[in-house]
């Protein structure tokens, strides 16, 4: 009976040993950078323990689905919108994102309709040339609460004046539902590529008129040019692919934008901070001015990062920013894959993002040992 007693006790030490391990496994688990090895323009946010991820395809907008935010190579896939042809809409699909606004979901997104190739007699127009000149921001609704079971349809043209629009995202504020996105001065000016913001009444119509349209940030940084610190012309020089951020702590607003050219090494991102209570006074934003944010890091390779999103943890203690980059900075935009790490917050509010790079990194907090994210 002792020799069994023993036995038993043993084979209990066993099973807490295991355990342990099998914690300590998960707890030291990691991932490499991609997370996706060809890609841009990267949107994820969380619901209802998934994260849901769209990019740029150019084609269609896709969703993809996956209990975890770091490896989704096994991702469920959902073809949102395919697009007739002879829109115009139907071509150079870029950015879509993904917003769960009064329980139903909207996908904002920009599309053109030939390719990005507009007829001589209107790029003519352009003081430089300018083959996004029909790009225009569109919008499609959910059919229901769900965003995986819905069906999607177009909604609405935004009204960006009949002037060049890429890269708009809803800005939320107690004072109301904005867009913000990138535009020029004019319809055919083509450079530089500013922020602009518009009041809308719900997330398919702007209420602003052009001359109550404001300009936020207009490139002229010389991290904010292409190549970097050009001075000759203005041509290339951009603000583009803005995403709103909030300190989960301190409340404070910013707008996380990407600068210079996203072919390029210099691609990078800057900062938006709304230090009043109008997001619709210029003044009351403040830029930082002083340089990127975050940037490349030659060092390990990590070039073009920018075009950023931001989600949390599966257990919602860590903030992640989603961001795509180059390896070859050579190559333009076809060299593009999907990053994340992790990020924190500085001692005055404003986020503290990591350097750039392939890792490994330590899993996001909650990603239990299967690697798939709690649901929360």
């Amino acid at each position: 009976m002792a020799l069994h007693a023993a036995l038993i006790s043993f084979i209990s030490l066993l099973g807490v040993a295991a355990a342990q391990s099998n914690t300590s496994s998960s707890n030291a688990a990691t991932y490499t950078n991609p997370i996706v090895p060809s890609g841009a323009d990267p949107w994820v946010t969380r619901y209802g323990g998934y994260y849901y991820m769209t990019y740029t395809t150019a084609t269609d907008i896709t969703i993809l689905r996956s209990q975890d935010l770091v490896d989704w190579s096994n991702a469920e896939s959902k073809l949102a919108f395919d697009p007739p042809a002879g829109q115009n809409y139907s071509t150079d699909l870029w950015a879509p994102e993904l917003h769960n606004i009064a329980d139903r979901w909207y996908v904002i997104f920009t599309a053109d309709p030939n390719n990005d190739s507009p007829p001589p007699s209107k790029d003519m127009l352009c003081t430089f040339s300018c083959p996004a000149v029909n790009h225009r921001m569109y919008v499609l609704e959910s059919s229901g609460s769900d965003p995986w079971t819905s069906s999607y349809t177009l909604k609405s043209q935004l009204d960006t004046y009949d002037q060049f629009a890429i890269d708009g995202t809803y800005f939320r504020h107690t004072t109301g539902l904005y867009h913000i996105y990138s535009c020029w001065y004019t319809a055919y000016e083509s450079w530089p590529a500013n922020l602009c913001i518009t009041k809308m009444s719900d997330p398919w119509t702007v209420q602003s008129n052009l001359t109550e349209r404001q300009i936020l940030s207009v490139p002229t940084n010389p991290w904010e040019k292409t190549p970097y610190g050009r001075t000759e012309n203005i041509r290339l020089s951009s603000n583009e692919g803005p995403q709103q951020l909030t300190n989960p702590q301190t409340g404070q607003q910013f707008v996380i934008y990407s600068a210079a050219r996203s072919d390029n090494r210099n691609y990078c991102l800057g900062q938006l901070e709304l230090i009043g209570d109008d997001p619709m006074n210029n003044q009351d934003w403040k830029k930082h001015n002083e340089g990127c944010i975050f940037y490349q890091n030659a060092l390990e390779s990590a070039y073009g990062v920018g075009h950023a999103s931001f989600t949390t943890s599966p257990d919602g203690t860590e903030n992640w920013i989603v961001y795509h980059g180059m390896e070859n900075p050579y190559s333009g935009w076809s060299a593009r894959t999907i990053r994340a790490q992790k990020f924190g917050w500085n001692a005055d509010g404003t986020p503290d993002f990591p350097r750039p790079g392939y890792g490994p990194y330590a899993v996001p907090s909650g990603t239990n040992a299967t690697g798939k994210g709690m649901r929360v």
